[in-house]
Parts: C-alpha cells; sequence; structure tokens
C-alpha cells in the first residue's frame, strides 16, 4: 500500500509511530558490508527508516536475526516452473524471492501476445513484484514451428505497461549479426531501453558487435573466462543456475566484491521439485558463499546489483526511500529465510490466499496429429549418422557423429552404446511435421518419455528405446492437454498435465512437487542416468544453443545455423 509523502517523512523522522516496525534484528549494509543491530521502520511498502529506534503500529521481534533486502531473479520463465505465476509467487517468496523479471517467451510461442497479456495482468495480482521482458524471439528461429510470431510492431504497444523493463532475451545472435531486418526492426524499436541478451560462446568481433546493438545484460555464461570477456566489454553477467543449466561453479571465482557490482544471481528454468529439494535463489547464496565468495559479494548479486543492472532503483538496499523488500534469515551462510516481507506485506499463508487469482488461458492448445510406431522410423542409406550428445548439466550439446547401420530401411535405437531415438513432433495444429534423430546420454534402456516443454516452440518431444512407447507417450500428451509423460510396455507408467498451454499446471505447487518425484522415479526404472531427464530433453530442442538441436524441421546444426537432415 502506498503511503503519501507527509505520512513517510513523518513516520521516518519518528514525530508519528510506523506502520511497520521490525526490532531486534542486524541489517546487512549491501553498501559498506556491515552488519548494524537497528530498528527498521515500514511506512506502507516503503523502507522509511534504519540506524535509529522506533515504535509502531505494528512491531515484530525479529531479535537474533539478520534482515537483508529481498533477492532479485534476473532472468526465468515462470512456465518452466510448471505452475501459474499465482502459485510460482506462493513456492519463491517464503524463499525471499521478492522480485523476478520474467520472460514469457514458452506462452508467447503457444498463444502469441494472449500468453504475455495473461502474465501481465497476473502480475498485478501478486504478492511478489513479478517484472516482465517482452518476449522479442517468438520463435526463436525460422527453423522451428511455433503457435505464434511475433514481430517488433506487436510488441511496442506494450511498452509503456508499468509491469514491463524491456526486451527479453535476444536468443538469434545469428539474426543480429547478420542484421536480419525482423531482428533490427525490434532491436530499433527498444533503442534506449533495457534490452536482455542470449549469446552462449559468442566472443571476439561478433561479440562487440552484437553488444554494440544495446544489448545489456546476459545469461549464458558457461566458464569464467566467457563471463570476464563479456564483463571486459560492459555487459553484466547474470550467473545462472537452474533445474539443467548450472553455471555457478563455473563462474563462483569471478564472484568477487570487484566484479559483484556487474553479476546478479538468476534461475532460468527451476521446477518445484528442485526448488523443495535445494532451493531458489537462497540455494544459489548458501552455494556460493561455500565456494567461497565473500556475503557481501553475493548478496549484492543477489539484490543490489541486480535492481541497479534493471535499472529498479527503488530496491536493493535495506534503507529510507527502498521499496519494504526484505528477508528475515537466520544466517548470511545458511540464509533460510523465517520471515519475508514484499512491498511491506509479509508473504504469510493469509496473505496469499487473499489474492485474485485469474482465470488461464491456452488451454487445449495440444492439437498434434496422432502417431504410430511407424512414425519413428528414421531412413537413409548412409550408417554415418549425426547424434546430439548430452552434456549433463549444461544445455549445450555436443554434435557427435555415430556409425548406425540400417535395417530394413530403418536405423534402430543400439541401446549398447547409449543410442536412442528422439523425435519432434508438431502440436499446434499447423502443418503436423515429424522429425527423428538419435541422441546419446539418457541411458534409457526400455519404454519412451514425452513431454510438451520443448524449448521454445514446445511442440512435442519424445524420447525412447521402444517406437509403440514412443506412439504411446506422444499420443497421451494430446489427451492431457501437454505435460510430461512416462510409458513402458504399453501402458503409461507416470504423467503430470500441464492444461496450461501445455506448460503448466492448475495444481499447486506441492501436487506438481509430488507428481514430479513420481516421474523422475519411472524414468529411472527406465534406465534413465539424468538428474533431470524431462527439461533436459526439453533444452534438445531448442535451435540457439550450441551445438546440434533438432527441431519438427529436422537435425539442426546450430554452428552453421542450418538443418541439416
Amino acid at each position: 500500500m502506498q503511503r503519501s509523502l507527509s505520512d513517510m517523512i513523518r513516520q521516518g523522522r519518528g514525530v508519528a509511530p510506523a506502520d511497520l516496525v521490525l526490532k531486534g534484528g542486524r541489517v546487512f549494509d549491501l553498501v559498506t558490508g556491515d552488519l548494524t543491530a537497528t530498528d527498521v521502520a515500514i511506512c506502507g511498502d516503503t523502507i522509511v527508516g534504519i540506524q535509529a529506534e522506533y515504535q509502531g503500529a505494528r512491531e515484530i521481534d525479529v531479535s537474533g536475526r539478520i534482515l537483508v533486502p529481498g533477492f532479485i531473479d534476473t532472468h526465468l520463465h515462470v512456465e518452466s516452473s510448471l505452475v501459474t505465476p499465482f502459485e510460482f509467487d506462493r513456492c519463491v517468496g517464503p524463499r525471499g524471492v521478492t522480485t523476478a523479471i520474467c520472460d514469457p517467451h514458452e506462452i508467447a510461442n503457444v498463444c502469441g501476445l494472449e500468453g504475455i497479456r495473461w502474465f501481465l495482468d497476473c502480475a498485478g495480482h501478486l504478492l511478489m513484484d513479478l517484472r516482465v521482458q517482452l518476449s522479442s524471439c517468438v520463435p526463436s528461429t525460422h527453423m522451428e514451428t511455433a503457435g505464434a510470431r511475433l514481430e517488433a510492431a506487436d510488441l511496442v504497444p506494450l511498452m509503456d505497461h508499468p509491469k514491463v523493463i524491456g526486451l527479453a532475451e535476444f536468443m538469434n545472435f545469428p539474426g543480429v549479426l547478420m542484421e536480419d531486418p525482423g531482428c533490427l526492426a525490434k532491436l530499433d524499436a527498444f533503442r534506449g531501453r533495457h534490452i536482455d541478451g542470449h549469446a552462449p560462446l559468442l566472443s571476439g568481433r561478433d561479440l562487440n558487435g552484437y553488444l554494440a546493438a544495446g544489448i545489456r545484460t546476459e545469461h549464458e555464461a558457461t566458464s569464467a573466462a566467457e563471463a570476464m570477456e563479456k564483463l571486459r566489454k560492459g555487459m553484466r553477467v547474470l550467473i545462472r543456475e537452474g533445474s539443467v543449466s548450472k553455471d555457478l561453479h563455473a563462474l563462483a571465482e569471478i564472484l568477487t566484491e570487484r566484479h559483484s557490482p556487474y553479476l546478479c544471481f538468476c534461475t532460468d528454468d527451476r521446477n518445484p521439485l528442485d526448488i523443495a529439494e535445494h532451493g531458489h535463489l537462497d540455494h544459489m547464496i548458501r552455494t556460493a558463499i561455500a565456494l567461497g565468495s565473500s556475503p557481501l559479494a553475493v548478496y549484492r548479486a543477489a539484490s543490489l546489483s541486480a535492481a541497479e543492472a534493471f535499472g529498479l532503483k527503488d530496491r536493493g538496499l535495506i534503507a529510507p526511500g527502498k521499496r519494504a523488500d526484505i528477508a528475515v534469515i537466520d544466517s548470511l551462510e545458511s540464509c533460510r529465510a523465517q520471515r519475508v516481507f514484499a512491498g511491506g506485506v509479509e508473504l504469510t499463508p493469509d496473505a496469499f490466499a487473499a489474492r485474485e487469482v485469474l482465470a488461464p488461458v491456452a488451454r487445449a492448445s495440444v492439437r498434434a496429429p496422432q502417431v504410430t510406431a511407424r512414425d519413428f522410423r528414421t531412413a537413409g542409406n548412409r550408417a554415418e549418422t549425426p547424434v546430439i550428445g548430452i552434456l549433463p548439466g549444461k544445455i549445450i550439446t555436443e554434435h557427435l557423429t555415430y556409425d548406425i547401420a540400417p535395417e530394413d530401411g530403418d536405423k534402430r535405437p543400439d541401446l549398447s552404446r547409449d543410442l536412442v531415438k528422439i523425435a519432434v513432433i508438431e502440436r499446434h495444429g499447423k502443418n503436423g511435421n515429424r522429425a527423428t534423430g538419435f541422441v546419446k546420454g539418457f541411458g534409457l534402456k526400455h519404454g519412451a518419455i514425452a513431454s510438451t516443454v520443448c524449448h521454445d516452440h514446445h511442440n512435442i518431444a519424445v524420447v525412447g528405446a521402444d517406437y509403440a512407447d514412443m506412439a504411446l507417450a506422444a499420443n497421451r500428451l494430446s489427451q492431457i492437454e501437454g505435460g510430461f509423460v512416462v510409458a513402458e510396455g504399453g501402458r503409461v507408467l507416470a504423467e503430470l498435465p500441464l492444461p496450461v498451454a501445455g506448460l503448466m499446471s492448475l495444481e499447486p505447487f506441492e501436487r506438481v512437487r509430488e507428481d514430479l518425484v513420481a516421474l523422475r522415479a519411472a524414468a529411472r526404472g527406465l534406465g534413465v542416468t539424468l538428474e533431470e531427464p524431462f527439461l533436459q530433453l526439453a533444452f534438445l530442442a531448442l535451435p540457439v544453443i550450441p551445438h546440434l538441436k533438432i527441431t519438427d524441421h529436422g537435425l539442426v546444426d546450430v554452428d552453421k545455423f542450418e538443418v541439416i537432415g
């Protein structure tokens, strides 16, 4: 609740009782690094007083606790949490996340502007502050079939929405470098505003050209050397730790007090099971400190540096005039939130229950053709076969080559070499495309797993050792409006329906977490060795991440930026 300037001044001076006072704790100052015992006075949604004693209409004893600014996730896709924005709010808010900067390009690839507008509407009803970057690459490339296409003219009318920051991750970096007219139109429309980047392994003069287009931040650095080049060229680096892409360990050495003003944290894609087992940004904070980074550098990256990077000047510190986003934690090292305040509102079950929840959009969006076992055959006369090689913990893949001799006109899975079949089936009702290939790294010995979470076009992706089970799993996704399916021996072993655009559940995050446990167990029963096979599968279809991917158009050599079969 916003109060008048007079109210804030009077309460800050102590001549009127504050609306709320947090008493007895110590504030971690992210400018000096000091821990100071002080009351914190709050008027409406704003901090008005510190480093003094205050009386309040409401007082909360936080003795023995440390107060830190609420955490800011600088890049994520709420859809990849598999729950709606309302459940995401309830899931991560109590862990200290008070601001999240999202790119709704997952739902935009399914239903276009309708999905982005729904996110903007939802943002107005959450307790956390959900900010939206307008999706820049829908679809991500010309080498896939998505459910929608967004051009610059579609995005411009939304750019001044109060929840919009700027243009979301510009994944089509080859399009930027080749001066594609559509890419340049979007960049030009947002010139001078925040533009988020996405340029894995880009370096040298090509990186200079990419940055010259006005791109300011990026989350795809996977090595310290890559991150340092981007820092030296003025790009703010968002250190990512998601369910699949885990870069924190590789980048921990650069997370120093010297570099921290230009470093931020993000999760990109993290599901409720990982959040329950490990945490969200709180997990990144604990891990970074355990890896040797100073608490000052880490907490700066988690809030102050993030606020500065995205122009959110009203947050990132516990100081007068700043938004009352505060996490009350047990210690800097363990970062276990005891209480959390977002805009002065304590994130309690009652507060979450009082929100107005909006009806979902993009129901019945899975319109894929029915497939049979024969649809997964891979023809070819040559034994030499390109194979997608999974790198666990990364969304970058290897471009491998194996000899797979055709048998009866079909290249079959070879389980002895961990070479299993992968297929993508167009599901938006556009053309019914199907493409098949091979992948190595799942460890799959039986059955199949399938998903409509398939970045970024979100067609059906299915991987399997048995064609009939692949067909069963893929067809089941149409029946449940999308989601995840594990099948073996002609029956479905586990599933998670995601009826909102084929991406999000309508169930509470606790139920989604339980279903993910069952899905993971079922996948392991098929021999899968990956910790997070479903999101790993999703990224095998993203043709802007090197080196070999697959879409409904076929196998994509990302380095050459072309379909190769």
